[in-house]
């Protein structure tokens, strides 16, 4: 029997995927990252997963993206031998594009495009997110089976290769890079390892480990049950337990979990090699799996809204401090210690990498700034563009780490006086906090729905050109954020997980149970 699929129905069967995980995280996922919420011992890693989990409630409501990094589209084929095309004006990739370039374009959830063309020398955005990265098998039957993914960048930089000779110890090389990582990568997340075939194909084999459902608490228990795992299902166990005893935590700031699941595919490999690939997946896990069978364009069931825990974050002023950003002054900043959680109020100017790119040579030719920095905020973010009656779409934070070199310019040339991103900061970055006596402040990446609600008005004061990536002025009402790195020096991001590391090592954690959905 020959099954026939027809050129629209794959685009909008590809549109609708994408619009459906824009907002919805896979309950699998859910289900786990309420389990290490409820385990969680440490206060900042468990106020960071509040905020996960309160916005990809928000965003199943809302229909607005989870994070304003909407990603890089993977699409995994596997088209049966005996399916036929009909209607197509162009290749399947094209078609699969046209699905995305609808996707991303939707009126009712615009999301962010962020793919460039030309990935060295005009990095021009290609303005629909087209094209996406496409990865196509021939297998018998008559159906096409679709996997699609949106793969945020802070994540996606974080991939680690390596050519491992036979004898060498995976576990071993796992453990001593993902401190190397950072939080970059918005733990806690999952870990996907490929193993074996050549260099190009231990990275695949790492990604389509990721696009598996999480199911490390039921491979725990099966452990616990006496039941005989076999190799693959003990190193993925050892290496869950190993990870998490690091003590890195949610987003970087030391706790129990900072992983959910770890994934291992392998693959035959020459006698010589073995070739080993990391991936890790973020908070923003965004990935659905569905079936062509010829009857039409295929449309994602939406999950229940009771899979969701009973966890509403809100700002807390008897835990976190209110600061009033139009009036902020550098001793204020200076009395701030790492690990205070503070809810920002006022105006907030916005800058990521083409914008500091900018302002630098602006600067070192003496050109006018088109905005004053002076004693203002700088919130590295590129937000999505906003629908109906929003201020602005989702407007988590970006890397920090991707500002770093330019850090010591905007504080001694431009008057800035702190900076709010993603993830940890690098020795250079902190070094001239430190001398400026500046403070970097972290937004909970996987929060970029929530973070948006705090954000009343936005608009562009510099760089349009520039779309996402151009510096607007937010005016902000308790935008939540925490102290990382203070005006003397000292990380978070350094000092949390050596706590919790430590800590972990005591084995104090070891009586408590993982908490039940």
């Amino acid at each position: 029997m020959t099954t026939t699929i027809r050129q629209q129905d794959l685009i909008d069967s590809i549109a609708g995927a994408l619009q459906y995980i824009s907002y919805y995280h896979p309950a699998d996922y859910i289900a786990h990252l309420a389990r290490a919420y409820e385990r969680e011992q440490s206060p900042a890693a468990k106020d960071a997963m509040a905020q996960i989990l309160t916005n990809s409630k928000m965003s199943a409501i809302g229909h607005r993206p989870i994070c304003q990094d909407t990603g890089i589209v993977n699409v995994f084929l596997k088209i049966g031998m005996d399916v036929r095309w009909e209607g197509f004006t162009g290749g399947i990739e094209d078609a699969i594009n046209e699905g995305v370039r609808q996707g991303y374009n939707h009126p009712d959830n615009t999301l962010r495009a962020s793919v460039v063309a030309d990935p060295h020398f005009a990095r021009k955005n290609t303005k629909d997110n087209t094209p996406a990265v496409i990865f196509t098998q021939i297998v018998p039957g008559d159906k096409v089976d679709i996997t699609v993914a949106a793969k945020g960048g802070g994540s996606e930089n974080k991939s680690k290769m390596i050519m491992m000779n036979p004898g060498d110890s995976i576990v071993d090389w796992v453990l001593k890079t993902i401190p190397t990582m950072g939080a970059g990568w918005c733990p806690p997340g999952m870990i996907g390892i490929g193993i074996g075939g050549t260099a190009e194909k231990a990275v695949l084999l790492a990604k389509e480990s990721l696009m598996e459902d999480l199911d490390m608490y039921e491979l725990q228990a099966k452990s616990q049950r006496g039941e005989k795992l076999d190799q693959v299902e003990e190193m993925r166990l050892e290496l869950y337990e190993k990870v998490n005893a690091l003590g890195i935590g949610a987003q970087g700031l030391g706790g129990l979990s900072t992983v959910l699941d770890v994934k291992i595919k392998m693959y035959p490999t020459h006698a010589a090699s073995k070739p080993v690939a990391m991936i890790p997946n973020c908070a923003a896990t965004r990935h659905a799996h569905f079936v062509m069978d010829g009857s039409g364009p295929v449309y994602l069931d939406a999950p229940s809204l009771d899979l969701w825990p009973k966890v509403e974050w809100a700002p807390d002023t008897q835990k976190s401090k209110r600061v009033d950003l139009n009036n902020l002054t550098k001793q204020e900043v200076a009395s701030w210690k790492p690990g205070d959680t503070l809810l920002l109020n006022g105006k907030m100017l916005t800058g990521r990498d083409a914008a500091h790119k900018r302002i630098q040579d602006m600067l070192s030719k003496g050109e006018k700034l088109p905005v004053d920095f002076t004693n203002r905020v700088i919130y590295y973010v590129g937000p999505v563009d906003p629908v109906g009656d929003e201020a602005v779409g989702p407007a988590g934070p970006t890397t920090a780490t991707r500002m770093d070199s330019f850090t010591n310019m905007m504080l001694e040339q431009t008057g800035l006086i702190a900076m709010i991103g993603k993830a940890e900061r690098g020795p250079v970055a902190i070094e001239a906090i430190k001398q400026h006596k500046s403070a970097y402040l972290m937004a909970v990446g996987g929060a970029a729905y929530l973070v948006s609600k705090a954000i009343k008005n936005a608009k562009v004061v510099g760089f349009a050109d520039l779309g996402m990536e151009a510096i607007y002025e937010f005016d902000v009402v308790d935008m939540p954020v925490t102290v990382a790195v203070d005006a003397g020096g000292t990380s978070a991001h350094i000092t949390g997980p050596a706590i919790w590391k430590e800590r972990i090592a005591t084995g104090e954690f070891k009586g408590i149970s993982v908490g039940a959905v």
